[in-house]
């Protein structure tokens, strides 16, 4: 499903990006580029950049970034779709009816028709939640949840009746066939009849970033079993890739974000004020959980249960929140097992001291350590030790991991020095084991760098490219879009080396919108174009900059050819290799 190129163009193009963002946010003129504070996420001093001259914004803070469109997506929660249209109503331009590939046609088409039941589905659910066989519902978020009637109403709660197939039979009457209920996980259809999934239920229905319906929780009235039931997965749910309550969590001024485990606990939070909590849905937490969180914070709290099994779940996603940057606190719940109890008994003052006071992830892993000891046993006490130091030997870098120690010591009431001869003790036992280990994350560190060190000349390049289109000449012949060996970075190139060859000039912001479906790869396009230099270069330093990362990017390029190469194009590469030696290109 698309609109045609050139009318995507005419939208974007008859839409100042300054004038439209600066309707949502205070701009200040700064040099050739606009700043303001990004309205992405909560900051104080000013990094979100627009560019009249790219017709393009970058925060530099959390990495969000991208043309007309995509600000008023971002902000509005708008699709692709709807965000054209509404600047080409603006613009005032009459949209042709849209274009579709017969495979678009038929993905669109299911997917739209999938959000639709959804969506009447959780209309039903909220009617029935009002009716009389809807009290023991209503009763039951009312008075044992406490939830206020916005509330309710702001999360979209519902009921499945006892009837096990009132929304069957609901949908069939909106003309629907079991062809296409069937792939929306809402009823279960068979030789044997058709009947709902959920009955006798309270409804959570679970929103995408775009609040849009794509699935739903159900909490059983009585004793039935499962207490709780998920939606399965579906054409427009990956439980791996959603969190309930992003959707207005994502719009907190919240520096942070509350994990917590269940609906309830993200209701209950949201309706004392901690609008910026967030669940997995009906999984474990993964990485996948993990990056989305990082589009909007850097920093998470985890609120899971205090039983064995909340205590398990903090374990699990620590690790998982740190291999994406996180920093990560938990909280302390005592005596209260969730979020839920804890506000209802204690009030939401309270909560805010226990948030206020919330540990970090390597002090709340120590006092689980220290759960499994007794320390009334010398033994047991010993092993507890031997334990921590075992922990803290984690720490590659000693700065750090003797302000853990003194930490823990602290804590623990431990002879500081007794704990560090401790914990030296140990890493001298496993010392070959720990240098090797080490030299594998050196290795590894230094792999990464390098990777990292080649990415960024390849976006500094294309920066430079794209700023002064002049430079294309000082590299013709010597760099081509086959030298950036990033198969999303080559892509990128190629559009704008074409783009160049045709005009004479490059516009990013028109190259962006072939990437505005995919979102990750939309949002790393986006900072390709905006890679930046020290403003405190002199022009000696620019010029050898210019040449070195020409140079760096080409000789990568032919390391990686030699490795697959066969004589003839060796002897090629050689001798490319021995002109990239002598090369020296300047700016002037």
């Amino acid at each position: 499903m698309y609109y045609p190129e050139e009318v995507i163009e005419e939208v974007r193009t008859r839409n100042d990006i300054v004038d439209i963002v600066s309707q949502y946010v205070n701009l200040k003129k700064k040099g050739a580029n606009y700043f303001g504070l990004c309205p992405f996420h909560n900051e104080k001093s000013p990094s979100f950049s627009v560019s009249p001259s790219k017709q393009m914004y970058y925060c530099f803070g959390c990495g969000a970034g991208g043309n007309v469109i995509s600000f008023v997506m971002e902000y509005e929660n708008y699709t692709f779709v709807e965000a054209v249209k509404m600047l080409a109503d603006r613009a005032g331009i009459a949209l042709p009816e849209m274009e579709y590939s017969k495979e678009a046609k038929a993905q669109a088409s299911l997917k739209n028709t999938l959000l639709e039941i959804n969506r009447l589905a959780a209309n039903f659910f909220y009617y029935q939640l009002k009716q009389p066989s809807g009290k023991i519902g209503y009763d039951y978020l009312k008075e044992k949840r406490r939830l206020s009637d916005d509330t309710i109403r702001h999360f979209g709660l519902g009921y499945s009746s006892k009837v096990p197939d009132d929304l069957y039979r609901y949908m069939r009457s909106k003309g629907y066939h079991d062809d296409i209920l069937k792939e929306t996980g809402l009823f279960f259809i068979d030789e044997r009849g058709a009947r709902d999934k959920f009955w006798n239920r309270v409804m959570f229905p679970i929103l995408d970033v775009n609040n849009r319906v794509i699935c739903f929780g159900g909490r059983v009235m009585g004793d039935g079993e499962p207490k709780y039931l998920n939606s399965p997965e579906t054409k427009i749910f990956d439980k791996s890739r959603n969190l309930y309550g992003l959707n207005f969590a994502r719009t907190s001024r919240a520096k942070y974000m509350l994990v917590c485990e269940g609906y309830v606990d993200v209701i209950a939070m949201h309706q004392a004020g901690f609008t910026n909590a967030v669940a997995s849905l009906g999984t474990a937490f993964t990485s996948q959980h993990a990056m989305l969180l990082k589009r909007y914070t850097d920093q998470v709290i985890l609120t899971y249960d205090s039983d064995g099994a909340g205590v398990k779940a903090a374990l699990r996603a620590i690790p998982i929140l740190k291999e994406v940057g996180m920093s990560i606190k938990v909280l302390n719940m005592n005596p209260y097992k969730d979020p839920d109890e804890f506000i209802k008994n204690l009030g939401k003052e309270e909560f805010q001291k226990r948030i206020d006071n919330a540990v970090g992830s390597f002090m709340f892993e120590i006092s689980v350590i220290r759960n499994q000891y007794n320390m009334q046993d010398p033994e047991s006490k010993t092993g507890f030790y031997n334990a921590v130091a075992k922990k803290l030997l984690e720490f590659p870098e000693k700065l750090e991991r003797d302000n853990y120690t003194e930490a823990v010591a602290r804590e623990y009431m431990i002879p500081e020095a007794d704990l560090k001869n401790l914990v030296n003790s140990m890493g001298g036992l496993i010392g070959v084991t720990t240098r090797e280990r080490e030299y594998d994350k050196e290795r590894i560190r230094q792999k990464k760098e390098k990777e990292d060190g080649i990415r960024k000349s390849q976006r500094l390049l294309l920066t430079w490219l794209i700023e002064r289109p002049e430079l294309f000449e000082k590299i013709r012949g010597i760099i081509t879009p086959e030298d950036f060996d990033d198969e999303l970075y080559r892509e990128a190139a190629s559009m704008v080396f074409e783009e160049y060859e045709k005009t004479g000039g490059v516009n990013p912001a028109q190259i962006l919108n072939h990437f505005i479906e995919g979102e990750e790869q939309y949002r790393e396009v986006a900072a390709l174009f905006h890679a930046t230099l020290s403003e405190s270069l002199n022009n000696e330093e620019q010029r050898r900059a210019f040449s070195e990362t020409v140079k760096k990017i080409k000789k990568h390029s032919l390391d990686v050819k030699g490795k697959t190469a066969d004589i003839r194009e060796l002897q090629e590469i050689i001798r490319q290799q021995s002109e990239l030696a002598a090369l020296n290109i300047t700016l002037d």
